[in-house]
């Protein structure tokens, strides 16, 4: 029974590792939540009545979620540093609650503060975030000054329950996380192998759905492989091994996305630059709805699943015959006189499985050392020499630090002055509208400009709050009768939606709403507050708070969508035009160098683009017209970026691959990719400048001999010219989305 149960454990943490990637989500709820539950339960034991341990149950909740540092170190001294702050925070509040004129200019001075003190990092955002929040808790509970010593004892232990959640019963390392990260890129990557292995069989009914499901394992396989980068630096001993990370996972995606558009050619689709298609939902491109049909079908599938074993396999648990026979056979597709008998299409196929292996091989080494060499066919050592010789020839660069604005123009002063003033406004016609719960549209209107950065982009946050909050009235309502006066059936409901709200929050801001605001029914329930006007009040504070922000961004100081999409675009051209420049400088007989750091920050301006879109291609714009063309232009880049990566995971196996040669010919030929580039992102920045793209042969044209009847220079593959010839063909498709003119041709 016990053997019996190891393969179905197996699964299963694969499963909860590949939903939820680090486990970062369910740390984080079960962190909160233990947090209150530990407040709550060490309160009641000191008799505590239920207002006060609302307070602390709110507090402990605050110390924990306000911490931004990776590191154990700083979280501590933010901690220590955040408790001081509360309790001036908790003290103020309550000496200035009978005085509403100096209570609310203080308030707005606050909010102005913790909104500023972003500039200074992590540590400043988090101790802004806890004067703010106890602030408004004390609001919450009706602090008074006679009351002061208890809530501050409350508050204490709130802040010592978070730290002991924190640091002993639900730790968290970043080497620890970043290992997590890792086990979800492997669950990831198995599950996409399984996609891709059901759009090998898919029939013609079935093509659409097999196809959106390698889409989306694509996509979050692309999500992980951005968090691995975000924790790389705290997560490994030094910057060599990061480096070495970082280069084997982008190597796996690359390999892996490459293997999926073979497969949709070997399906006979026409076409195929990447799996976004140019557009979100796009169906199964023409021609691409028949089943793989050859004779090397059957070994093909067994391949693939081989491949996806492979990466299920643990590296402790590699060692073997049947795994070692395994990787030798598939990293022997790498040559061509292993390849199967099958049309070119399908052969094509092979070899992207053989590049895989050999993507999976690297990124065993690197998480796991040496292994056991003694099993290698020819093919797996020579592979295995290939990635040591990588590892010993990439530097990476230094990247030169950008230019800081200062005044009005930095994000953290403007910010601070939008929700400064959003903040006044809110103030006054909240308490036009209740006396007592006014400080909710202060909190939405706050609440609105975290992580926002346009005006769109608050619009679009306030109506998903709303949207929230009002279907969390609703179950507020029915969880209030339900649960009447049981005061810890509530408490146990509050815990759970507490876990809820935080471990929905990056999925959902809509749904994180709805368990904010249903438990807050239950928290009124608690305090004996509650009435069906109350939570209408709510209702109509958070209304009010969204649109006091969305004002206050409109008119002071604003950052249109419009500008800041064009600011983000323009990165996002600058870093395709950088990566494609490094690639080919490398490819042409440059200096190797480390290309994979800028292809993640090309991936992290395209992700940065696709959220600042999003009031744009939101369902409920009334601009149809204008959505699809921003949908379309951020496919577009889409392809470029896919395009841009393999070929800098190209040039890097140029120092030892074989079958890839330095051609200086291709600087030549690339050139008008970087004029096009070069021209567009000028062309978005002002919009009068006189550009023009140039089009012209194609780029397999340009790479001819300059003398009739001499021989070529070196040997460039097939894959770098299609990735080149896709690129140039993605970036003049921008040209007319974006009203670029394209130069006439010379006659």
């Amino acid at each position: 029974m016990s053997a019996a149960g190891g393969p179905v454990r197996a699964r299963l943490r694969d499963r909860v590792a590949a939903s939820d990637p680090g486990l970062l989500r369910l740390s984080a709820g079960l962190r909160t939540a233990g947090s209150i539950a530990l407040a709550v339960a060490l309160l009641a034991l000191l008799g505590t009545d239920v207002r006060h341990l609302v307070a602390g149950a709110l507090a402990a909740m605050v110390a924990t979620f306000a911490i931004r540092e990776k590191q154990r170190g700083p979280q501590a001294v933010t901690l220590a540093l955040g408790l001081p702050v509360a309790l001036a925070s908790m003290s103020l509040a309550a000496v200035l609650h009978s005085s509403v004129v100096a209570g609310d200019v203080f308030f707005v001075a606050l909010i102005f503060g913790a909104v500023y003190g972003r500039r200074f990092g992590d540590r400043g955002t988090a101790l802004g975030l806890i004067g703010f929040q106890i602030y408004f808790v004390s609001l919450f509970v009706g602090a008074s000054v006679g009351e002061l010593p208890e809530l501050c004892g409350v508050v204490a232990v709130g802040f010592g329950c978070s730290a002991l959640m924190r640091f002993v019963l639900v730790p968290e390392t970043p080497t620890g996380v970043l290992q997590r990260l890792r086990d979800a890129f492997r669950a990831r990557l198995a599950q996409l192998l399984s996609a891709q292995i059901d759009l090998l069989d898919a029939g013609p009914e079935d093509a659409d759905r097999a196809l959106e499901h390698v889409r989306e394992g694509t996509a979050r396989l692309h999500e992980t492989a951005l968090l691995i980068q975000g924790r790389l630096e705290e997560g490994t001993a030094d910057e060599a091994v990061a480096g070495l990370v970082q280069r084997r996972v982008a190597d796996a995606e690359i390999a892996a996305e490459r293997l999926g558009l073979s497969l949709l050619r070997a399906r006979g689709a026409e076409r195929v630059d990447t799996l976004a298609l140019h557009l979100p939902g796009a169906p199964v491109p023409s021609g691409g709805r028949q089943p793989v049909r050859d004779a090397a079908t059957d070994t093909l599938r067994r391949d693939l699943e081989a491949l996806r074993l492979l990466v299920l396999r643990p590296v402790e648990q590699a060692a073997g015959s049947s795994v070692s026979h395994l990787r030798n056979r598939l990293l022997g597709y790498r040559d061509e006189e292993n390849l199967p008998v099958a049309s070119p299409a399908v052969q094509d196929v092979f070899r992207a499985v053989g590049e895989a292996a050999r993507a999976v091989l690297g990124l065993r080494i690197a998480l796991g050392g040496a292994q056991d060499e003694s099993d290698d066919s020819p093919a797996t050592a020579r592979s295995r020499e290939e990635l040591d010789a990588e590892d010993a020839v990439l530097d990476a660069e230094e990247e030169a630090p950008a230019e800081a604005e200062t005044g009005l123009r930095r994000p953290t002063t403007r910010a601070a002055v939008q929700v400064a003033v959003g903040s006044a406004l809110a103030m006054v016609g909240g308490e036009l509208l209740s006396r007592d719960r006014w400080y909710w549209a202060v909190l939405t209107c706050w609440i609105v400009f975290l992580n926002t950065a346009s005006t769109g982009e608050i619009l679009v946050k306030g109506y998903r709050r709303l949207l929230g909050t009002v279907l969390g009235v609703l179950a507020g309502i029915v969880l209030a009768g339900a649960v009447g006066q049981h005061t810890w059936t509530a408490f146990a409901l509050v815990l759970l939606f507490v876990f809820a709200m935080f471990y929905s929050a990056p999925l959902s801001y809509t749904l994180m709403s709805f368990f904010v605001t249903a438990a807050l029914g239950l928290l009124y329930t608690l305090l004996h507050t509650y009435s069906l006007s109350v939570l209408v009040l709510r209702i109509e504070e958070t209304a009010l708070g969204a649109a006091c922000g969305v004002i206050a961004a409109a008119f002071v100081l604003p950052v249109r969508t419009d500008r800041r999409t064009n600011e983000l675009l323009v990165t996002v051209l600058e870093r395709l035009g950088g990566v494609t420049r490094s690639a080919v400088d490398q490819l042409s007989g440059g200096p190797p160098v480390d290309l994979m750091d800028e292809a993640r920050d090309l991936d992290q301006a395209l992700a940065d683009l696709r959220a600042a879109v999003q009031p744009l291609t939101h369902p409920v714009t009334p601009l149809r017209a204008r959505r699809e063309t921003a949908r379309y232009v951020v496919a577009l880049l889409e392809t470029c970026a896919y395009h841009a990566r393999s070929l800098a995971a190209t040039a890097e196996l140029l120092p030892t691959h074989p079958s890839i040669a330095a051609d200086p010919r291709l600087r030549r030929a690339a050139a008008r990719i970087d004029h096009n580039i070069g021209a567009i992102a000028a062309r978005v920045s002002d919009e009068h400048a006189a550009v023009e793209i140039e089009t012209g042969p194609s780029i397999a044209s340009l790479l001819g001999p300059a003398v009739p009847g001499t021989s070529r220079y070196g040997r460039v593959t097939d894959r770098v010219l299609r990735h080149l010839q896709r690129l140039d063909e993605g970036v003049s498709g921008l040209a007319r989305p974006l009203g670029v003119p394209v130069k006439a041709p010379e006659r």
